[in-house]
């Protein structure tokens, strides 16, 4: 499976912190045998969010776009709109599977805001801004994303 990691963080973005989260998606990803093709990071900007999303989407090159950070519940926390708005269709059982798993071990998961969608043959998921917390979301539904991806591409559900 072919995915792209975004990364949404003013912090990060400015230079002002160091991307933990990114690249802690990245070593799972490559644990589970994916291959990345792309990471980014951007601000927490609704506006840039849509367009990488949108033109990674369109490229055809990731089976699957992972962002994290941007899906709390402070202001600029827009990643989830981003995401909702270039979707064509929401895979809602994802987030909330991610949630549910993210509450066996702290209730703060649930203040997590993060959605799945589909655009296109890509499969966009949002996980939290934490390195753990993304890492626990990603294993939550990381059996179920390549079989998703697979159907999306036209496999049968087996």
């Amino acid at each position: 499976m072919r995915v792209s990691i975004l990364t949404v963080s003013d912090s990060v973005s400015t230079g002002k912190y160091e991307d933990r989260s990114g690249p802690a998606v990245v070593a799972r990803c490559r644990e589970l045998g994916w291959k990345i093709v792309s990471t980014t990071v951007l601000a927490d900007d609704r506006e840039a969010i849509e367009d990488f999303l949108k033109k990674t989407a369109a490229s055809n090159d990731a089976d699957a776009i992972l962002t994290t950070g941007g899906t709390g519940v402070g202001p600029r926390d827009v990643t989830p709109e981003a995401t909702m708005a270039v979707a064509e269709r929401l895979i809602p059982g994802f987030a909330e599977h991610m949630r549910a798993e993210g509450r066996k071990k702290t209730d703060r998961a649930l203040l997590s805001r993060g959605v799945a969608a589909i655009r296109g043959k890509t499969i966009i998921v949002n996980f939290p801004g934490s390195p753990r917390g993304a890492v626990e979301s990603l294993d939550a539904i990381a059996e179920l994303l390549p079989h998703a991806v697979a159907v999306l591409h036209g496999a049968r559900h087996e």
